[in-house]
């Protein structure tokens, strides 16, 4: 995928950039996911899609790394925000095998992992089929990104 990061910026309510996400993202407790929201997308913006991936996660899977957590996308442009646990959008397959968002689950007594929340804006509307992974997504939208950027979840379990 070509290089978008942009002035497009990423926040959310219920966790600071690199500070630790409530159990209640986890799936140690409701699984839900964070609300999010953004501003400043890149001028003839149409489509939006959200990723979220723990580089951390001791996985190489189909010459990736680490864990998908959530793929989610046929989110028009007009949408700017995500409530807590939101249901907008069309679910992708998690690295879990399931549809929609998975939250945090580190190995026990792995250390501190970092979730990556990547909001991607598209130069064009998308209506694809619930179910895709990220790599079917992204080889879909990759010439389609405007620009990129991310907020960064952590989330350790206690032993």
């Amino acid at each position: 995928m070509k290089f978008a990061l942009s002035s497009l910026s990423v926040s959310s309510p219920d966790f600071a950039d690199d500070a630790p996400l409530s159990a209640r993202h986890s799936q140690e407790a409701d699984d839900l996911s964070p609300a999010l929201s953004w501003r400043g997308v890149p001028d003839g913006t149409r489509g939006i899609a959200v990723i979220c991936h723990d580089p951390d996660a001791p996985v190489v899977n189909n010459g990736g790394y680490g864990y998908v957590h959530w793929v989610l996308y046929n989110l028009p442009a007009s949408v700017t925000e995500l409530e807590e646990g939101s249901k907008l959008g069309t679910a992708g397959v998690n690295d879990g095998g399931s549809l929609g968002y998975c939250g945090p689950m580190p190995p026990q007594g792995h250390g501190l992992h970092r979730y990556y929340f990547w909001v991607l804006a598209l130069d064009t509307e998308t209506d694809y089929p619930e179910g895709l992974t990220l790599a079917d997504f992204l080889s879909k939208v990759e010439l389609h990104v405007l620009g990129m950027n991310r907020i960064i979840g952590t989330y350790r379990r206690e032993p």
